[in-house]
């Protein structure tokens, strides 16, 4: 029996996002929206709604669907702002995140990753996205500040230089800290260089590349 993909996907909203805490009506909205298994590989197609991290390659995977509501809804998107979302993955964040925003400018280390995306994203129709192929942790520099920053990977620490890239007010939704017990962390630039972070919840993901913790000798 082919599988409904309209009601697989208003299951996922229904019985795993929204009892997340995730209650924000546009951020609900764009979930509903986005076809989520046009993002995912076709190997992984009938598994596009379920509550797992899905392999993308590379030892990179797509977020958890509670994860990315939660994450849309912390950072509060405005229609007008801009965005910088640091791993591109397989284009189903950055489609959520131009539905909900102006312009999202996409990053990812990975060239397949950032052409795939574009095609997807293309054929969604999706217009106000940049992608980029670059290493954004020691390398790429967006010449530009931002309105908000989403992180599709985990780091050990905040490399400096992502806090100058962005605004005032800005909103960065980053996970760091040691695997397998990692913090989804908010950060809010109250402007001259001060931050206010919050704690959001416990996840895992796979670090981004040269944002690993240090090995440690062990003798």
């Amino acid at each position: 029996m082919a599988m409904n993909f309209d009601q697989a996907r208003l299951n996922m909203v229904e019985n795993q996002v929204r009892p997340w805490e995730v209650l924000d009506g546009r951020v609900l909205d764009i979930i509903s929206r986005v076809r989520r298994e046009d993002f995912v590989d076709a190997a992984h197609r009938q598994l596009a709604f379920a509550d797992l991290c899905l392999p993308l390659g590379h030892g990179e995977v797509m977020m958890k669907p509670v994860v990315e509501g939660r994450v849309l809804q912390a950072l509060e998107l405005l229609p007008t702002d801009r965005v910088l979302e640091i791993g591109t993955g397989s284009g189903f964040l950055t489609a959520c995140l131009a539905g909900l925003s102006a312009h999202v400018t996409s990053v990812d280390i990975h060239a397949d990753f950032t052409s795939a995306a574009s095609q997807r994203l293309g054929a969604t129709g999706v217009a106000n996205v940049t992608l980029v192929t670059g290493e954004a942790v020691r390398g790429w520099q967006p010449g530009e500040q931002f309105d908000a920053l989403v992180v599709t990977g985990a780091v050990s620490d905040i490399p400096p230089s992502w806090l100058t890239w962005l605004k005032p007010g800005a909103r960065a939704l980053i996970v760091r800290g040691q695997s397998p017990v990692q913090q989804a962390t908010l950060l809010t630039h109250e402007g001259a260089g001060r931050y206010r972070e919050e704690a959001l919840f416990e996840t895992d993901l796979p670090y981004l590349t040269h944002a690993e913790p240090p090995q440690r000798f062990v003798f």
